[in-house]
């Protein structure tokens, strides 16, 4: 039980660091009055440069692939919660006064750290919603359900696989709203 509480305090606390806003800060941008706002890969990529945008990145799937695989060696369980907790800690981070990003990279490494072959289906799913679609939210969206199907057909962490989806799905909300919204004419 003290393995599963420290996991969960762990993937949090590493989960909450906001690599984009540091990095922004460093170069004298703040992120929340840029582009859309989020401290997060995409709107880092915009404000900063793709470079950058790729750098946050893979410093967000880190987030969530480090305590997932740490915890997860001893055991799975302790894993799940560690990349789940990084998740959590991803959006709602308390150094950001609760405001942080969409989470899509965090699970992409929370899934990296804990189910490395679902990882495949989920960014191939992501990829070609990106191509077709050319809508950034869509194909994250598009890829968490990928996630919750792979758990499905594998019959393994459905529960799991379910939060990542509901977390990002519903993170992505005010994305769908505004692209929805009827335009004045």
């Amino acid at each position: 039980m003290a393995t599963l509480i420290l996991a969960v305090l762990s993937g949090y606390l590493i989960g909450s660091v906001s690599p984009a806003t540091l990095i922004a800060r460093a170069r004298g941008v703040d992120l929340r009055a840029i582009g859309s706002g989020n401290p997060g890969a995409s709107n880092a990529g915009r404000a900063l440069g793709r470079k950058t945008g790729v750098f946050v990145a893979l410093l967000d799937v880190a987030k969530g692939a480090v305590p997932a695989f740490a915890f997860g060696a001893a055991d799975h369980r302790a894993g799940l919660l560690a990349g789940l907790a990084a998740v959590i800690g991803h959006v709602t981070s308390p150094y950001l006064r609760g405001r942080g990003g969409k989470g899509v990279a965090t699970a992409a490494g929370a899934i990296l750290g804990s189910h490395p072959l679902w990882l495949v289906v989920v960014l191939a799913t992501w990829i070609v919603v990106l191509a077709v679609a050319r809508w950034i939210a869509l194909a994250s969206v598009a890829a968490a359900v990928a996630v919750v199907v792979t758990s499905v057909a594998a019959m393994q962490d459905i529960w799991w696989a379910a939060l990542i989806t509901v977390i990002i799905v519903a993170r992505h909300r005010s994305n769908f709203r505004k692209r929805l919204r009827p335009q004045p004419t």
